[in-house]
């Protein structure tokens, strides 16, 4: 009478079976983190056009004339106590997804936008004196270091310095696409993604070129 043969797995099946769960693995991180910070991207990109809906209703009843504030301990150009909250309901949207701090709606809530600081220093806040509205950025992330790190991010919401021309030294990499992408807002009040870093094409603009300046190209000078 023949014996019940019980044939167990090799070690090399076990091997084989096991480097597959983990490239099965690893794949599953890799696009759980895509699509993650693709979600980040867009509600970013969802925060800028509330703020240039926004931006738009507060210009409009301003004379077109961008938010500055008289106040101790000098004067400050950010937009957030101005058109909260009498045209944005919460202090949330003024936080990037990629800025990782815990929000909040007081006086210390998180802001991680800053407005071009051209648009004061060379047209006195006049949006009206904008030559290339879709093509001059007026607003986008505004961070130091590492987008990715908490402290990085320093503005809340009775002090956010403004948005030096390329993004100022600090900005070294963008919050997107391993840190050659961010998102940005025209001042037609249209929000795009731009390349962060000096295009090889500078005629098609990016976030930190600074030293082309063809008409038309997107770019940090409101007169041209």
């Amino acid at each position: 009478m023949a014996k019940n043969c019980f044939r167990a797995f090799t070690l090399i099946e076990l091997l084989v079976v096991t480097a597959i769960i983990i490239i099965l693995g690893a794949l599953v991180v890799s696009v759980s983190s895509g699509v993650i910070e693709r979600a980040k991207a867009t509600k970013d990109m969802s925060n800028l056009r509330q703020i240039g809906l926004a931006m738009q209703t507060y210009l409009n009843d301003k004379d077109d004339i961008l938010p500055v504030i008289n106040a101790a301990p000098g004067t400050g150009t950010n937009a957030n106590p101005v058109i909260y909250p009498k045209y944005i309901a919460t202090r949330r949207v003024f936080q990037s997804p990629f800025d990782t701090r815990a929000a909040s709606e007081t006086d210390t809530a998180p802001v991680s936008y800053g407005i071009n600081q051209n648009m004061y220093d060379l047209i006195n806040g006049n949006t009206a004196q904008v030559v290339s509205p879709a093509s001059t950025i007026l607003m986008a992330p505004r961070y130091s270091g590492n987008p990715a790190l908490a402290s990085s991010w320093t503005g809340i919401a009775t002090n956010v310095p403004n948005l030096a021309v390329g993004g100022g030294a600090g900005m070294t990499i963008g919050p997107q696409r391993n840190g050659t992408q961010i998102n940005a807002l025209f001042c037609d009040l249209h929000a795009e993604t731009m390349t962060f870093g000096p295009s090889a094409s500078p005629e098609l603009g990016s976030f930190k070129d600074t030293m082309s300046d063809p008409l038309g190209q997107k770019h940090w000078n409101p007169t041209k």
